[in-house]
């Protein structure tokens, strides 16, 4: 792992973003849970924050933090889910990683709850849009 002994504990927040494309009928059928496994939504939104907080036990050397924010949001649109996700934490280092894993894990939670419907999904776009620290 990086030493970050010497830095300045500051407040850090990412965001992260990820779009998973599908056709229209499995859009709709997302939206209105009625995927065969449930409520996709829902569940995605509960998996990226799981995620999240347990991104130093997935990612190798990544530091373990102690977050005092998550948030997933989840939007089906007519031809698309896009998953965005905010991480904030007051420490040595940043959120970035938690972010992403965050994306990532809830778009990989969307495509097993509605790959029975549409075996066509595509996850596309994963990318930090966000990263900030103020000095405490």
């Amino acid at each position: 792992m990086v030493d970050v002994a010497g830095k300045d504990v500051t407040d850090r927040r990412a965001v992260a973003r990820a779009i998973v494309r599908m056709s229209p009928d499995t859009a709709a059928a997302v939206a209105a849970g009625d995927a065969p496994k449930g409520d996709v939504l829902g569940t995605a939104r509960l998996a990226g924050i799981q995620a999240a907080k347990r991104t130093s036990e997935l990612i190798p050397l990544c530091h373990p933090l102690p977050l005092s924010l998550v948030e997933v949001d989840l939007q089906a649109g007519d031809d698309a889910v896009e998953i965005a996700a905010s991480v904030e934490t007051t420490a040595q280092t940043g959120v970035e990683m938690e972010a992403l894993t965050a994306v990532s894990v809830a778009a990989l939670t969307v495509y097993d709850m509605a790959k029975a419907i549409d075996k066509a999904m595509t996850i596309a776009d994963v990318e930090l849009v966000e990263k900030t620290k103020v000095e405490v």
